[in-house]
C-alpha cells in the first residue's frame, strides 16, 4: 500500500478528447482544481492547432461558460503522444474512437511514462488494469505494480473508472454485501448525456423512450463483478457472485441515471439495518477528505416520490448517490431505487476523484 501524501503538490494534467461532452466536463471540473493544473488539451488532428474556443464553438454544452483560461489554449493532436506526455504529469482520456484504437493509444501514453485515467471502456477488462469506484475498491490500485511490470514502465500505467450506469446502484449494494447478496435484478433509466447528446442534437428523444443501449446491459452485468473482485497474482479476478441481470433504457432526461433494483440475500437484514448501513457508509475518499469527495456518499429519502432526477442529481456537486423506496418484494427480498449524476459521479467527476485518490497515495510520483 502506498503511503498517504498530505502535502500535495500541484500536478500538470492534460485532457485527451477535450472537445467531447465528457472532455468538456473534465475541463469544467479542472479549471479551479486545488491539486491539478490543466496544462494541455488534445483532440483529433482536425482540431489540432485551433484554440479551444475555435474547436468547440457552439458545441459547448456545460451549464457554465468555457473557463477563460481554457478558451485560448491551443489544442494538440492526441496521437502525438510524445508532445503531450512531455508537458504533463498524467492525462485524463475521454476519446471517441474504436476500442482497439483506444487501447493502443492509452498504452502508448502509459509506455511514454504518462499515467492515464480513462473514462473509456476499452481497458475495463484488461486483467491488470484497475477499474475503481474510489469508495468501493481503492485497494485495486495495488495491481498497478503488476501492470507496470508488463508494460516495462516506472511511472506509466492505466486506471479506469467503471460504466456510468453501475454507479447508480452498485454503491447502494456495496454496504450490504456482508449479508450475502445472491441475486440482483436492475433496470436503469439513463439520461441522453450518457450518449454524448443534448435535446438539441437528439430531438428524437423528446417525448420518447428507447429500450436499448448497445453494450450497456453486458457492462452492467459484468463490471460490478470486477469491482468486487480480488487481486490474484498479476490479475484482478472478478467475483463469482452475485448473479446480476439488467435492462437498460434511454429516457428523455438531460442528466442523471436512475436504477430500479431488486436484491435477494443469503442472510436477509431488516429494513432499519439496511438504512443504517447506507447512512454510515464512507470510503477512502471521505477518510482522506479528497477535494471532489462527497461528505455523505449515500443519501436515503423516506418520501415515496424521491429521489427525483431533477431535484437530486446534483447533490454534493453531483458526486453523491441518492436512494429511496426501500421495501419488501414478492420475488426478491427487497427493492429500491437509486440515482447518480452520470457525467459527474459516473464519468468525469468519478475520473477526477480516482485521480485524487491515486495522487494522495503517491501513484503519480
Amino acid at each position: 500500500m502506498k503511503g498517504i501524501r498530505y502535502n500535495m503538490k500541484q500536478y500538470q494534467v492534460g485532457v485527451i478528447g477535450a472537445t467531447g461532452m465528457v472532455g468538456q466536463r473534465f475541463i469544467s471540473l479542472l479549471a479551479n482544481h486545488p491539486w491539478f493544473k490543466l496544462s494541455v488539451l488534445a483532440a483529433s488532428p482536425r482540431s489540432a492547432g485551433k484554440t479551444y474556443l475555435e474547436a468547440v464553438g457552439d458545441r459547448w454544452v456545460m451549464p457554465e461558460p468555457i473557463p477563460a483560461q481554457v478558451a485560448s489554449m491551443r489544442l494538440l493532436d492526441a496521437s502525438d503522444v510524445a508532445a503531450v506526455a512531455s508537458k504533463v504529469d498524467f492525462v485524463f482520456c475521454a476519446v471517441d474512437m474504436k476500442k482497439e484504437e483506444i487501447r493502443a493509444l492509452e498504452e502508448a501514453y502509459a509506455k511514454a511514462e504518462c499515467p492515464v485515467i480513462s473514462n473509456n471502456s476499452a481497458h475495463r477488462f484488461t486483467p491488470d488494469v484497475p477499474m475503481i469506484i474510489p469508495e468501493i475498491n481503492p485497494e485495486h490500485a495495488e495491481i498497478i505494480a503488476a501492470q507496470r511490470k508488463r508494460l516495462g514502465t516506472k511511472r506509466g500505467f492505466i486506471a479506469v473508472k467503471s460504466n456510468c450506469s453501475i454507479q447508480s446502484y452498485v454503491p447502494a449494494l456495496h454496504p450490504l454485501r456482508e449479508f450475502g447478496i445472491e441475486k440482483v435484478l436492475v433496470c436503469t433509466y439513463q439520461a441522453i448525456s450518457g450518449a454524448g447528446k443534448t435535446f438539441d442534437t437528439w430531438p428524437e428523444m423528446v417525448d420518447n423512450v428507447i429500450p436499448y443501449i448497445g453494450g450497456e446491459e453486458e457492462k452492467s452485468e459484468k463490471e460490478p463483478l470486477k469491482v468486487w473482485g480480488d487481486i490474484v497474482g498479476d490479475a484482478i479476478v472478478p467475483a463469482s457472485s452475485p448473479s446480476i441481470t439488467t435492462q437498460c433504457f434511454r429516457v428523455p432526461v438531460s442528466d442523471g441515471h436512475m436504477a430500479a433494483a431488486f436484491v435477494k440475500f443469503a442472510n436477509k437484514p431488516d429494513e432499519a439495518t439496511i438504512k443504517e448501513k447506507w447512512a454510515q457508509f464512507a470510503g477512502e475518499p471521505q477518510k482522506l477528505h479528497l477535494p471532489s469527495a462527497p461528505k455523505q456518499f449515500i443519501y436515503y429519502f423516506e418520501e415515496n416520490d424521491m429521489p427525483q432526477t431533477k431535484l437530486h442529481r446534483n447533490l454534493e456537486n453531483g458526486m453523491a448517490v441518492s436512494v429511496g423506496r426501500l421495501r419488501p418484494d414478492t420475488q426478491y427480498d427487497y427493492k429500491f431505487v437509486s440515482l447518480s449524476h452520470n457525467t459527474l459521479r459516473g464519468a468525469a467527476g468519478g475520473g477526477v476523484l480516482l485521480a485524487e485518490l491515486l495522487a494522495a497515495k503517491g501513484y503519480f510520483d
